[in-house]
């Protein structure tokens, strides 16, 4: 759910006026047993089985890197847990189970924001839409390459992100609801060139119930992301200890 600018909620368009006020404008590891036991199936082609969402997201790391492969090129963000707990765990899940395989780029506005995640699949959409995790203190501000999630108030944030091509940090920071997470520390130039050729065009609840193939109808020269997955972590520390030679 996002309120940015024009933004539109994922379930309903909200007066212009409104919309501005609001808001001035993974990895390989397999799903937990829970999440194999309630599986629903994504009517992507190709596409990974996507489960409902926990019931208590699982606790993410510290920090952790995720990279997008996109039909632009590849760019990595980097997640920083004490900035918005609650987000990083959120996030980290929808990576760690393939939310995002197939997922459209659709809304981009030069300068501001590029948007992102309503699911190409409607039933996933039912699960998933609604599934809103509780605010986050504002800890770092929008500034320009960060990322964070979509909401249209209060407590609504699902799955939607955004990230900044702009600083927008008197435009949003005050809203209390967009806390970024994390930052795109490679490959934000390739984040720049996603096809902004619909600009706001692309119609959010029509997203959420027809999916892509009404994306693929309407706007068919969007930008996707082909995969998102959790780099594996570089250890750190002194290098081991050789025994001397005899």
């Amino acid at each position: 759910m996002m309120c940015l600018s024009s933004c539109l909620p994922t379930v309903r368009r909200l007066p212009a006026a409104l919309l501005l006020a609001l808001a001035a404008c993974g990895g390989d590891t397999p799903p937990d047993a829970a999440h194999r036991g309630a599986a629903a199936a994504s009517g992507t082609p190709g596409a990974p089985r996507i489960p409902p969402p926990s019931l208590e997201p699982e606790r993410s790391p510290d920090t952790y890197r995720v990279r997008f492969e996109t039909s632009k090129g590849a760019f990595v963000v980097q997640v920083k847990r004490s900035l918005a707990p609650r987000g990083a765990d959120r996030f980290h899940e929808l990576v760690r189970i393939g939310y995002f395989t197939g997922v459209r780029f659709f809304r981009l506005v030069p300068n501001f924001v590029v948007q992102f995640g309503i699911h190409g699949d409607p039933a996933v959409n039912n699960l998933w839409d609604t599934a809103a995790i509780p605010d986050d203190p504002i800890r770092s501000s929008n500034a320009d390459s960060t990322i964070a999630f979509a909401a249209s108030g209060a407590n609504t944030r699902a799955t939607q992100l955004f990230i900044n091509t702009g600083n927008n940090a008197r435009k949003l920071d005050g809203q209390r609801v967009f806390s970024p997470f994390g930052t795109v520390v490679e490959g934000m130039a390739v984040v720049r060139a996603l096809n902004a050729e619909y600009g706001e065009e692309p119609n959010p609840a029509r997203i959420v119930r027809q999916g892509n193939g009404y994306l693929q109808k309407w706007f068919p020269a969007l930008d996707s992301i082909a995969t998102a997955v959790i780099e594996p972590t570089v250890p750190t520390g002194d290098p081991p200890v050789r025994a001397p030679r005899e």
